[in-house]
């Protein structure tokens, strides 16, 4: 391997290389001496002066290197590569002179003035000399070269000068002597130098590894086969409340855990259970993870976990803001954000714990409850005033709360109360009877004095194979329960409403299939003009006979189609049947089709309109489209829109139900419609009310300058049609007195029946004019 010259050595492996020739002055001392010794015992032997003079050469050449050496010992080291180099050269100058004196020594005994005594002593010392610099001088490559030189070749060129063939194979044996000195050199100068590199870079990774644990967030130790620590970072001896990780070291994992208790900061029973747990697992060779919280309310995590190389590692870090977060994400996911209540999912877990545990013959009981007219708070005053009188509601319930009662908000408005332990059915209805009183009364939000109305529904039932999900779904129907006999109250849950509640899905079920097989008829009740008294138009009314219950009020199923989200395609069905039937009448007769709210919140109304047209090729002018004052109160901006796009179909539109909403007046102001039906709680007790006759009168004169027709629903006897003639003068008038609804057919063939009373009411209306 061939060796590094010093120019192509990292400065720092050079320097060291440098400083090792100025070592050991104590042994360069013995071998000038020995040398001196010898040249002067040739000297005396031989009487030659040459000698003398070379030991005084030799005197000098000593005395100055080793006061270079002695000096430069003594210096610090050097710094930079030129003051390096300048160590080195200086060196070389004196090491050369006496590596020169030594081979001249050589050549003088063998060659120059030949010596018995002397050629053995100058072979003897410089030989001897020569196998020293391998050991010394591996710093300096020139100078082993330098003293190879200096010292074999005069030996060399001694025997060479000597003449005979002995002598001259002789000078010849020093070349493979002057290589294997060279080699020697080399080889020890490598070997040197990877173990010189192999300690800076073991340097560099230690220096590495001790920055990386000592940066460490975490405290780690490592532990002996034999339990004491061997390794501790600065964090380690930190959490410990120790400055010094090295005061850590060789303490047992016991010994680390009771400085813990004996500074008050773990208790004794934690500090054995962690213990028990961490030896386990350092012991098993498994990854464990102990929690402890300390005294002062901080918690630690430990991690254990064995090493390849037989070292134990245990780490650990303070997570007392992971814990804190973790708790508080906990809280998040089971308590409500507004009330602090616990939430539907907490509520369903702490219901199911309670109700599998106890004694199971005990009573329980669930309520649940929403707030009335809830919704129009958030309309009207909005969504934060909303969300302040939810909270106070929480204020109110919380105190009810306590070991065996839960309480829930549960979504929107509405909470639950689960009571785990009820003595009685008048206790439980006492309890929630003052728990009603308690949560009534006004709040103020915002500003907004709002009053506190709510309708509940309860169950009390045998904790026995009791289902949170069923229960829920029992005091569910309860509320409904309580909802549709006027709020404001609770109902308990009875065996009744469930079975009515299962009827209710089947014929919801069954009302689903008749509409998607268009199972569903059409009638049409006549609406009669009270100038000619006979048929002017028909309103389509949809009708279902159910194949085992018989005909199902439209009063009943509507609702529930509503219910359902599907009373659009019953509107669609009805749309398309009337136009089609509306063809075969004779041409004057139209046909009037009540259109639902939610129809008037979908663009699409206007394609089914102009659609069922088309398909049917009934005349728009012919189609009369009824629009309730609820579709106006959803979205009037809208509403208007569509009923102005159906007019540019050539559709006429009537204001059904008129007088039973909010705003009706504004109505006749601002929508452009054809016609106003009135409704029939109008005409109900007429000839007996001289303000319901006034109202109606006042109605049709608002109207009439309008332009608007005057449609009468309801009229049922001859007396009200007679008053009616006389007082209001309605252009339209409809109602059971002119017959129930009919068919298709009955329609065409009523249509040129003048009803038998239309002489009388003539002669009524002519007499009371002249």
């Amino acid at each position: 391997m061939p060796s590094k010259k010093n120019d192509e050595l990292p400065l720092d492996i050079y320097i060291p290389f440098v400083q090792t020739l100025f070592r050991d002055c104590v042994t360069l001392a013995i071998g000038f001496a020995a040398q001196l010794l010898l040249v002067g015992l040739v000297y005396v032997d031989s009487g030659n002066n040459i000698y003398l003079l070379l030991a005084i050469s030799l005197a000098v050449v000593a005395a100055v290197r080793l006061r270079s050496v002695r000096e430069y010992s003594q210096k610090p080291a050097p710094t930079t590569l030129e003051e390096a180099n300048e160590w080195e050269r200086t060196y070389i100058v004196y090491g050369a002179l006496h590596g020169f004196l030594l081979g001249l020594f050589c050549f003088l005994t063998i060659y120059w003035a030949p010596d018995t005594f002397g050629e053995i002593a100058a072979l003897c010392v410089t030989l001897a000399s020569a196998t020293s610099i391998a050991g010394r001088n591996y710093g300096s490559p020139r100078m082993v070269m330098i003293f190879l030189t200096t010292m074999t070749w005069p030996i060399s060129l001694a025997f060479l000068f000597r003449g005979d063939i002995y002598h001259f194979i002789l000078g010849l044996l020093s070349i493979p002597f002057f290589f294997a000195i060279r080699t020697f050199a080399d080889n020890v100068r490598e070997v040197l130098f990877s173990a010189v590199q192999a300690e800076k870079t073991a340097n560099r990774l230690a220096q590495r590894f001790d920055k990386a644990l000592n940066t460490m967030t975490s405290g780690l130790i490592m532990l002996s086969p034999d339990g004491k620590v061997v390794v501790a970072n600065a964090e380690a001896a930190a959490l410990m409340g120790s400055g010094d990780q090295n005061l850590i070291l060789g303490r047992t994992l016991r010994g680390l855990l009771m400085r813990g208790v004996a500074g008050g900061m773990l208790s004794r029973n934690d500090a054995r259970f962690a213990e028990a747990q961490l030896t386990r697992a350092l012991r098993e060779g498994k990854d464990r993870k102990v929690l402890l919280q300390l005294k002062d309310g901080r918690y630690f995590e430990f991690s254990a976990r064995e090493a390849q190389d037989e070292l134990r590692v245990l780490t650990f870090e303070e997570v007392t803001a992971r814990i804190a977060a973790e708790e508080r994400i906990r809280h998040m996911a089971r308590f409500d954000s507004l009330t602090g209540l616990p939430n539907r999912a907490y509520f369903h877990e702490l219901v199911s714990e309670r109700i599998t545990s106890g004694d199971p013959a005990r009573r329980v009981a669930l309520v649940v409850f929403d707030l009335d007219d809830f919704k129009s708070v958030n309309d009207t005053l909005g969504h934060p005033v909303g969300d302040g009188l939810i909270y106070a509601v929480g204020e109110r319930l919380a105190p009810f709360a306590s070991q065996d009662v839960i309480i829930s908000r549960f979504g929107g408005d509405e909470f639950m109360i689960y009571f785990d332990q009820v003595d009685s059915a008048e206790s439980f209805r006492e309890m929630l009877d003052q728990l009603f009183i308690d949560l009534k009364g006004d709040v103020d939000v915002a500003g907004h004095l709002l009053r506190v109305q709510a309708s509940a529904g309860a169950l009390l039932t045998l904790v026995k194979g009791a289902d949170v999900d069923a229960m829920i779904v029992k005091a569910d129907l309860a509320l409904y329960k309580a909802k549709e006999t006027g709020k404001n109250g609770w109902q308990l849950f009875e065996t009744v409403m469930d079975q009515a509640f299962r009827n209710k899905q089947l014929l919801k079920a069954d009302l689903r299939e008749a509409v998607e097989a268009r199972r569903l008829r059409v009638v049409y009740q006549p609406i009669v003009s009270m100038r000619t008294m006979r048929i002017s138009n028909c309103e389509a009314l949809c009708r279902w006979d159910h194949p085992e219950l018989g005909p199902i009020s439209p009063a009943v199923f509507i609702p529930l189609a509503e219910e359902m989200g599907i009373i659009s395609e019953i509107s669609i069905f009805m749309l398309e049947s009337a136009t089609a039937e509306c063809m075969n009448w004779p041409k004057p007769v139209g046909v009037s089709v009540n259109l639902s709210a939610k129809d008037f919140r979908s663009e699409a109304i206007i394609a089914t309109v102009s659609r069922a047209l088309a398909v049917s090729g009934l005349e728009p002018c012919r189609l009369e489209v009824e629009v309730t004052e609820t579709a106006l109160l959803d979205d009037k901006s809208s509403t208007r829109k569509y009923i102005e796009e159906m007019k540019r179909l050539g559709v006429r539109v009537a204001l059904d139900d008129f007088g039973t909403g909010y705003s009706s007046l504004s109505y006749l102001h601002t929508l452009p419609l054809d016609k106003v039906k009135i409704d029939r709680s109008f005409v109900q007790d007429v000839t007996r009310n001289r303000r319901s006759l006034d109202l109606l009168r006042g109605i049709v004169n608002l109207s009439r300058p309008l332009g608007l027709e005057v449609a009468i629903e309801g009229v049922e006897t001859f007396e009200q049609l007679k008053l009616l003639a006389l007082e209001v003068k309605p252009d339209l008038v409809q109602g059971f007195l002119f017959g129930s609804a009919l068919t298709a057919s009955g329609i065409a063939t009523m249509y040129n029946t003048t009803w038998p009373f239309a002489h009388q009411i003539r002669a009524s209306v002519a007499s009371c004019t002249s």
